[in-house]
This record gives structure tokens, sequence and C-alpha cells, in this order.
């Protein structure tokens, strides 16, 4: 989301001051209509690219990472992208109910991660085996099921591998239910520690609201008097 506005910032500010320029060169300094056009995308071109490198170092600034560590952070998310949309691929060639509903969570989970980690590049550090391990193991596994689960044969030896098969994409399922726990955990302290100062902070207010009116006792006693 992110991305996306700064995408859009740059250029809502870029397209106006190049067309704006483009104007002034060719009907203010009367300069040839293929020359100031040259200028103009020129222009363009240079400007949007100066933003995009502004805005990339206030990025890493926020996060406290070096371009370096963001370029690769980004590179994996990207590379990710493309598994995942390879296990996706997959869902029409796997005929097993099981393994369809296999397929569906990990794909499911996959979007998750992915998701939590381009909105937070940091907590990619929570899941790295995520990137370098167990997606691919995912897209690999699946890939295999589905290859053998096609094939024309159907002896012992066959239904012996797909049993196996399946048995270690349930594992690589709940691997990555953890690579998801693993990178909500820090989100799930951080919402357990506001709402305890939520509590603690309401359980020391309420002396002070009960002390802003009569307690019902005093107004019984001043009744009676």
């Amino acid at each position: 989301m992110q991305e996306v506005k700064q995408f859009f910032i740059r250029h809502f500010i870029t397209a106006p001051v190049s067309f704006g320029s483009w104007l002034i060169l060719l009907l203010g300094a009367g300069m040839n209509f293929f020359a100031a056009t040259g200028l103009m995308i020129a222009m363009y071109l240079g400007g949007t690219f100066t933003i995009k490198q502004v805005q990339l170092s206030s990025n890493v600034k926020k996060l406290g990472m070096s371009r370096s560590e963001y370029n690769h952070i980004k590179t994996q998310i990207a590379e990710a992208k493309g598994k995942i949309k390879k296990l996706n691929s997959l869902y029409g060639q796997v005929r097993s109910v099981q393994a369809f509903k296999q397929v569906y969570e990990m794909n499911n989970l996959a979007r998750r991660i992915l998701s939590i980690v381009r909105s937070n590049p940091r907590k990619f550090y929570h899941v790295e085996r995520f990137f370098y391990s167990h997606l691919d193991s995912a897209v690999e596994l699946t890939s295999k099921y589905s290859m053998l689960v096609n094939q024309p044969l159907k002896d012992q030896e066959l239904r012996v591998a797909l049993q196996h098969t399946r048995e270690t994409l349930n594992d690589v399922n709940k691997q990555l239910e953890q690579d998801l726990r693993s990178v909500l955990a820090t989100d799930i302290e951080q919402l357990q520690l506001e709402l305890d100062y939520v509590d603690v902070t309401m359980n020391n207010n309420k002396p002070l609201l009960q002390m802003k009116g009569d307690l019902p006792h005093d107004r019984k006693q001043n009744n009676e008097r």
C-alpha cells in the first residue's frame, strides 16, 4: 500500500512540473517541438527517479536498515511472490481432496506471511527460513505430488510415494503455520502490552471517578440528616 501511495506521489509531482516546463519551452522560449518534448521526457524520468530515491532513503531510515538490506528483502519478496504464484497454479493438478485442501492452506498461509513482510520488511528476519526453505519445500513437494498423481500407473510403490508426499506436505503446512505465528509474535506481544496498560490506567482512574460525586453511603447519610 505504501509503495502504491509513493508511486502516485512521484507522478503527481513530476507530471505537472514536466508539462509546465514543456509549455514554457515551447511557447515562451520558442523551442523546437521535438527538442522541447525530449526535454520534457527527460525531466519527467529524471524527476521520478530522483523522488523515488528520496522515498527509498526515507523508508530505509525509518526501518533502521541499510539500503542493501532493504533491496535484499525486496528481492526475496519478489521471488516469494513468484513461488506463491506457481503454488497457486498447481490447484488443478492435484486430484485428492486432502491434497487440494493442503495446497489451499499452504497458499493461504504463504500469502498472509508475504503480505505482513511487505508491509513491514523488518519482519523478514522473523521468518527467514520461510523465504529460504519452507516455501521452496511447499512448491517442490506439491509439484512432485501433482506429477505422481497424474501418472497412469497405480502400483503399490506409487501409492506409497503419494502417501509419503501427502504426509510431508502436512508437515510443511504445520511449518508454515509456525512461520505465521512467528511473524505475528511481536504484534501480539505489543497488543497485550497495550491491553495491560489500558487495564492499569482504568483501574487507577476508578477511585478518581468515584471521588467526583458522593458515594452511595454518603448520600444515604445526608438524606437521613
